[in-house]
């Protein structure tokens, strides 16, 4: 059993196979106290840790000194208005316009398994592979129940949080904050981790010193966003990619969000993630229940590559769901930078024919194929096939790409409406809005009120009839613009707080009923690239376009950061042509393939129109793709160089399971005059193995190859890359 409960000293330990996580309840009040999270322990008798038995001691001894005790007690989950003035999780305000909560441990339950959260992605896993514990807390006064719920992956170091709420009063009860997790941690001698970036240039890795005060990172725009991400790490300041404590947390959520990390007073650290209050007010009427997110946390004592590979095998095995998860996924071709809105039957069946006698596996038919959407001003919500551009429709160009072997894929984007459209002349409504006010527009479009089931009933049977129309194996869903003008026609005035949380609600009820009718499409996420790259989705899509940005060089540091989190097998990657649309930047076509292949792998071209040079390489890199996806899919990732740190090189690596092969990924990004060669030294091997690397005749142990390393010789040119595979022997 991964949890017990030690009742004489009212201790819950919750462990996994390298982690502890301990609980106490102190004082007749049943104030619930974070006491420890880190490497396993033996031990259950903690509870000094929280310094209960120093001044200013307990309410229950000392209620003189109350407020001293509650601003600085370690909470399990803090509270707004009654002493504690760190980062609160919950702020209720009553119907009298007071705000104060307090909350006391009643009664708990631990039982096997885990639940699932209503309306809401999360991660699962079966009565073997995980326990729960849930600890009911009241606070009397206001007749409010929070449940928090802890489940323990017993052979996965993770441990997930979630929160329920309920109103038990007579009265309703508006929560203005609700995040999903509070951890304490002791003293300041912490980094923190955290991505950011813009548009075509997400997930950026950056690392920072821990100090008094407050550090935040967040979304107000509707989505997890380009700009930042829901996922920080707090590391000793010691740790490195292989050694050092690293407590990784991810909140499994599409839309606003919020953490941050608070140096408090008596130098310590209160961690805090969940919902973003900023644009956040729910109404809880008598007898209602809400759910927060779930956050995923994790432990490593072996450093950030050791995080990485807990979060990879998590989300594999209990996040992702699809039917590809564990499959090889074909090889698309999508029109969308060959032609953009300038294309017909005609122009897509010639990049089919030229692409399947490549070994090219699908056909992706991107924006523009719908309505009057002859550029990206008008026609969105309108999902009717414009047979204009498509002579003889969807189905006959369907059939004639399967019968060139191909299977073929198409992009929708159903949150939004153009103000030019069929739909909104129609229903004006449906935008999200405030009465009276002007509308911004982003890319010359509103976002639809997800709120409202009309909307996405009307929606879901537009797309679903196009489904039926004809076999379609994949779908790239798309969503290009952030949420601004929160109103909605049928929300009253006291729920509009509401609206930013259940469009993401809808979101995730249109992709339920999508995935659950069509199982067999290999459905691909995208938000104007990666704005929307978070678990939350991956739940629904076993893959997400990792950004617009697909130059080779830029890719290095976006799917570095990533991959830092994510399985290789989620991130949307393609070999794209050059000048790269995005940064000018010409780029080889093998090094474009190499940092594609640790990604989806696909193509983002016009390859009837490339040159003979790199339309051979082709199919090389295809047979690469088939030789090793196996391994890059399932096998642990390493970082062994970042060009982020220096500025020269990036190196990468996959090993098996087993540690009986490996793949070295080496991108020399800028040429140096007058060097020897790089010695680069490879991770994840067993020492006392013999290993060979292919196209070299030394044969080394792992040992070696680790810590001595191997020479890597300069390559002529900027942006080469090179491929090793490392097979035991």
């Amino acid at each position: 059993m991964g949890i017990c409960y030690n009742k004489e000293e009212r201790i819950f330990k919750l462990d996994s196979i390298n982690s502890t996580y301990i609980i106490e309840i102190i004082d007749t009040e049943g104030f619930v106290g974070h006491v420890y999270y880190g490497k396993r322990l033996r031990d259950t008798n903690l509870g000094y840790l929280t310094r209960s038995q120093e001044y200013p001691f307990t309410p229950e001894k000392n209620n003189r000194e109350r407020v001293s005790f509650l601003d600085n007690f370690p909470f399990e989950y803090s509270t707004h208005g009654v002493g504690d003035f760190r980062e609160p999780c919950l702020k209720v305000k009553s119907e009298d316009g007071t705000s104060a909560c307090q909350l006391c441990y009643k009664e708990h339950s631990i039982y096997k398994g885990k639940p699932e959260l209503k309306g809401l992605p999360a991660s699962f896993g079966s009565e073997e592979e995980c326990t729960t514990l849930e600890l009911i807390c009241i606070d009397p006064y206001i007749n409010l129940e929070v449940v928090l719920c802890y489940t323990i992956f017993e052979k996965l170091d993770v441990l997930t949080r979630s929160i329920r709420i309920r109103n038990k009063g007579a009265k309703p009860v508006y929560l203005e904050r609700a995040l999903s997790l509070c951890m304490e941690f002791e003293g300041i001698n912490f980094d923190v981790i955290s991505l950011h970036g813009s548009w075509a240039r997400e997930r950026h890795i950056q690392r920072r010193h821990v100090e008094l005060g407050k550090y935040a990172i967040g979304s107000t725009r509707g989505e997890s966003s380009h700009q930042e991400h829901p996922f920080m790490a707090i590391v000793s300041r010691e740790t490195s990619q292989d050694k050092g404590n690293v407590y990784g947390f991810n909140l499994v959520y599409s839309g606003d969000f919020f953490a941050q990390v608070e140096g408090t007073q008596f130098e310590n650290i209160r961690f805090v993630m969940g919902i973003h209050p900023e644009n956040f007010q729910w109404k809880l009427s008598t007898g209602e229940e809400f759910v927060t997110p779930e956050v995923v946390s994790v432990f490593s004592d072996n450093g950030i590559d050791g995080m990485t590979h807990i979060y990879h095998d998590f989300y594999r095995k209990h996040l992702i769901r699809s039917k590809y998860k564990d499959k090889e996924r074909p090889i698309l071709i999508n029109n969308w930078e060959a032609t953009y809105f300038n294309f017909n039957t005609e122009k897509l069946l010639h990049i089919a024919e030229d692409a399947s006698k490549l070994g090219i596996e699908m056909l992706v038919m991107d924006d523009g194929w719908f309505g009057k959407r002859n550029d990206d001003n008008c026609a969105l919500g309108d999902w009717f096939v414009n047979e204009e551009k498509l002579k003889g429709g969807l189905k006959y160009l369907v059939q004639e790409v399967n019968k060139k072997g191909m299977k073929f894929g198409i992009w929708f984007e159903p949150e939004m409406i153009s103000p030019d459209s069929d739909l909104y002349r129609e229903h004006p409504d449906w935008a999200i809005q405030i009465n009276g006010r002007k509308p911004a527009l982003s890319r010359n479009q509103y976002v639809l009120d997800y709120s409202r089931k009309d909307v996405r009933d009307e929606i879901y049977q537009r797309i679903k009839d196009i489904m039926e129309s004809a076999p379609i194996a994949y779908v790239k869903w798309d969503m290009n613009r952030a949420l601004t003008d929160l109103g909605s026609n049928m929300l009253q005035a006291d729920q509009q707080g509401e609206l930013s949380h259940r469009y993401v609600l809808g979101v995730y009820e249109l992709l339920e009923r999508f995935t659950s009718e069509f199982p067999d499409v290999l459905l691909e996420g995208c938000s104007g690239g990666g704005a929307r790259f978070d678990p939350g989705i991956l739940y629904y899509c076993p893959q997400i376009w990792c950004s617009d940005d697909t130059d080779a060089i830029e890719r290095l540091q976006i799917q570095e950061g990533t991959a830092m989190v994510y399985p290789l097998s989620t991130i949307g990657a393609h070999v794209s042509d050059c000048p790269n649309h995005a940064v000018g930047r010409s780029t080889p076509f093998e090094t474009r393939g190499y940092v594609a292949l640790t990604g989806t792998f696909g193509y983002e071209l016009d390859v009837t129109r490339i040159s003979d040079e790199d339309k051979q390489l082709i199919p090389k890199q295809v047979e690469l793709y088939h030789t090793y996806n196996n391994l890059i899919r399932n096998g642990d990732y390493y970082r062994l160089l970042s060009y982020r740190e220096e500025g020269q090189y990036d190196a990468w690596q996959v090993v098996s399971k087993d540690k009986s092969e490996a793949l070295v990924f080496y991108i020399q990004v800028l040429k140096r005059p007058n060097y020897r060669s790089k010695v680069l030294k490879l991770k994840g091997l067993e020492e006392k193995f013999m290993y060979s690397i292919q196209g070299q005749e030394r044969i080394l142990s792992g040992g070696a190859l680790m810590y001595a390393g191997i020479p890597i010789e300069n390559m002529p040119h900027d942006f080469e890359g090179k491929l090793l595979h490392v097979v035991r022997v």
